[in-house]
């Protein structure tokens, strides 16, 4: 069993109107490499940049089955989760940056 850091991400674009759920053992870069664009696929092609949620793990099995819980929710299901801590639907990324 893995004992380190891992993160669930929620994920948006500019008008809200997309959500992405990942998992990273690295939530700075990753997010980071979305912003940049460096990787083709469904973040890119739906300019999906923006961090609205993430959820912290010790060990990569608690965060592997959290991902998928929510990714098996409903959208709104996933809004109402992301809205317990960003009502206002910021960018936690950019915000972490202004400090």
């Amino acid at each position: 069993m893995w004992n380190y850091n891992f993160y669930v991400y929620l994920l948006s674009n500019q008008s809200n109107s997309v959500l992405y759920i990942g998992m990273t053992n690295n939530l700075l870069r990753r997010v980071q490499e979305h912003k940049s664009k460096i990787t083709d696929g469904f973040t890119k092609r739906y300019n999906v940049d923006k961090l609205v949620y993430f959820e912290h793990f010790s060990q990569v099995e608690e965060a592997i089955a959290r991902e998928k819980q929510i990714k098996g929710w409903s959208r709104n299901k996933k809004e109402l989760l992301m809205k317990e801590i960003n009502p206002t639907w910021d960018d936690l990324f950019e915000l972490s940056n202004e400090q």
